[in-house]
């Protein structure tokens, strides 16, 4: 029956779920790699942003707190929507090796993935992993968060790069999307 009628929850439980277990079986070749500090950090995006999507549609309490109305509509995958998650300009490389370091990726990301990843997703980080850790049945996801900063293949003494730029438009949507009270339990 799910099959003839999919549901958004559904789909990223099996979308979020296969990229949350290889990330995890896959975590000691990622850190094996010597890859960049620029490509550790874009792995962290990106595990960052498919967790965040998933919480607009089964729980938009986490996503966008007292204006958690539209969530389900602006993650629903059915619609397109999701998409600007990872497909925004300039916020995810076109070729690989990188180049370049965190900075410097920061400094020409544009204004919609700067306020997305510091205004919103940012200040839920900690919750948005404990959550998605229950929700996909992947206690390992906790191992990939410490103290509300991505640790995935990143040393959290180099948390620095989570810490958002000052910005009155930051400033703002941390006062209109406040996250909820740690160790509140949202309305999802």
């Amino acid at each position: 029956m799910a099959a003839e009628h999919p549901t958004a929850r559904a789909w990223y439980r099996a979308h979020n779920g296969s990229v949350v277990a290889a990330y995890l079986e896959h975590r000691g070749l990622a850190e094996a790699e010597n890859e960049t500090e620029t490509e550790r950090f874009f792995m962290n995006v990106v595990l960052c942003r498919v967790l965040y999507a998933h919480t607009l549609v089964a729980a938009p309490g986490i996503s966008l707190g007292p204006l958690r109305p539209p969530a389900p509509f602006l993650g629903d995958p059915r619609l397109g929507m999701t998409g600007i998650f990872l497909q925004l300009s300039r916020v995810l490389p076109d070729e690989y090796p990188l180049g370049g370091t965190v900075r410097s990726h920061l400094d020409s990301e544009i204004g919609f993935g700067r306020l997305l990843d510091f205004g919103v997703i940012v200040p839920r980080l900690q919750q948005l992993y404990e959550w998605s850790a229950l929700e996909l049945s992947a206690p390992g996801l906790l191992d990939c968060v410490r103290d509300g900063s991505p640790v995935y293949a990143w040393p959290f003494e180099d948390r620095r790069v989570w810490q958002p730029p000052r910005s009155a438009a930051i400033r703002m949507v941390h006062r209109a999307l406040p996250p909820a009270r740690f160790g509140a339990t949202p309305r999802t």
